[in-house]
């Protein structure tokens, strides 16, 4: 484990080196990995109380994104065995993202630091040491950024690392290998307040707050239950989603697109004029079909384009919460 870090010109480093610091997990139908993931982290979390790292008003923080089955019940239990764990139950499902943030907000008026993770023990918990170690040392957003991905499948690894390559070349500001395992002071949880957009790409957003930051690299292992959330169908979502919330170039290309096929066009024409008067050259007429079919294609996809631009300003203009909290869990 190593870990990379920018120099810190205004260090948010605590008084103390015994800090209060909460861990979010969100949730979603996770029966099957919620006990081993609690045994797991309640360990990790006693171990650095004992260690002098944290304080015994650090909490583990499950936030249910309406699930299905029986993990608020298991959450609820937990709360009531031991009031080392809290819950936070959301009203609806609301995706990924917002049951993040909505750990997040929550939990900032509580602690000095917040670290988001998965449930599913993909994330290695032993990281958290190097998390706490580099907010102490004044970073106050901590990325945990995989070493190497030896245990994906050809297809999914082609696919994750040309993510991230196409998120930069479009302009977002994006950490390599990095999805939401991360630790962030309080002092970056209030600027994460005040970003108010509905459609969330939270690996977008953070590195906009531009505090000091260090990167922490860990080996991710496989889930350990259940299956996973985000399929190849939501990643390209997500992929979608963050290109758009964050760059206008794909609607320069759209732009540039347009222009090229005016200028093919009239050449084409040109070329149409000039096989008129002269019979020999012709124009086959598959070729016409083939250049009305490829234009009307590039068309729609076009205007499919700029149309999720303008849903996306359609639903920041309503500005509808983007979550409600049904219930909450915390000794």
């Amino acid at each position: 484990m190593t870990a990379n870090s920018q120099p810190s010109m205004t260090a948010n480093t605590p008084s103390t080196k015994c800090s209060t610091v909460y861990i979010v997990v969100p949730c979603y139908n996770e029966q099957e990995v919620l006990p081993e993931t609690s045994k797991r982290l309640k360990e990790k979390v006693n171990q650095l109380i004992s260690q002098g790292k944290l304080t015994n008003k650090s909490r583990i923080v499950f936030v249910d994104d309406g699930s299905r089955d029986n993990t608020w019940n298991m959450i609820a239990a937990l709360h009531e065995e031991d009031p080392l764990f809290s819950g936070l139950k959301l009203s609806r499902n609301r995706g990924h993202q917002n049951a993040v943030l909505a750990g997040l907000l929550t939990c900032k008026e509580y602690a000095d630091a917040v670290i988001s993770m998965d449930a599913d023990l993909q994330d290695d918990i032993n990281a958290i040491d190097a998390f706490i170690d580099e907010f102490h040392s004044g970073h106050d957003i901590v990325y945990g950024v995989r070493s190497k991905r030896e245990t994906d499948t050809a297809f999914k690894r082609l696919t994750a690392e040309g993510f991230y390559k196409i998120m930069q070349k479009f302009g977002v500001d994006i950490i390599d290998n990095h999805a939401d395992y991360r630790l962030m002071s309080r002092r970056a949880l209030d600027a994460l307040a005040e970003y108010k957009e509905v459609n969330l790409f939270l690996r977008g957003i953070v590195p906009l707050i531009g505090y000091p930051y260090a990167i922490v690299k860990y080996e991710r292992a496989e889930r350990f239950a259940g299956e996973s959330k985000y399929p190849l169908k939501k990643m390209l979502a997500l992929a979608f989603d963050g290109i758009t919330s964050f760059s206008v170039k794909p609607i320069k290309m759209v732009t540039a697109l347009g222009v090229t096929i005016t200028v093919l066009s009239v050449l084409a024409l040109l070329y149409c004029l000039v096989a008129a008067f002269i019979p020999a050259i012709g124009v086959p007429n598959l070729v016409i079909v083939g250049c009305i079919f490829l234009s009307c294609g590039l068309i729609i996809s076009s205007l499919g384009l700029i149309g999720s631009y303008i849903g996306k300003i359609y639903g920041e203009v309503k500005a509808r919460p983007r979550f409600f909290v049904e219930d909450l869990l915390l000794k």
